[in-house]
């Protein structure tokens, strides 16, 4: 299995594109649709090179979340968990009752699951906090887990 174009389209708009390497709300410098991965704070990146890594992490995420699965997923929960691992990492997708809930087959409350992450931590105050637009994401992937 691979992400469809809704995965890739929600990475796309909720990650947003920078040219320029910059701190995300965690203080985890990024560049592109929210590459991590070896960023440097001098790092510049073009469009459709940041597309192209971003099709290469997709796919890299893919199969780690492939590999979690107990349970076959949709298209839509395929690409919903995907987009949340890109976004918190698959070590944390891993060890998560969202995880869980799929495996075991309640895919309502893995659905519900989704909205529990929207925090990061501030770097100011090192508390975590809800940010509004982690919960947009959220509620866009568990639309999506549910298609």
């Amino acid at each position: 299995m691979k992400v469809s174009n809704n995965c890739i389209e929600l990475v796309k708009e909720r990650e947003g594109f920078r040219a320029k390497a910059y701190k995300c709300p965690a203080g985890v410098w990024t560049i592109g649709y929210g590459e991590t991965k070896g960023v440097k704070p001098s790092d510049v990146i073009t469009e459709p090179e940041a597309l192209r890594k971003l099709l290469v992490r997709l796919d890299e995420f893919t199969k780690e979340v492939l590999a979690l699965l107990k349970i076959t997923p949709t298209q839509g929960q395929l690409d919903a968990l995907v987009s949340f691992a890109y976004n918190f990492g698959s070590p944390a997708l891993a060890t998560s009752t969202l995880l869980k809930k799929h495996n075991e087959g309640d895919f309502l409350a893995a659905q519900s699951e989704f909205l529990k992450w929207d925090k990061a931590k501030n770097p100011k105050t090192g508390k975590k906090e809800s940010l509004p637009g982690l919960t947009k994401r959220r509620r866009l992937e568990a639309a999506l887990y549910r298609k």
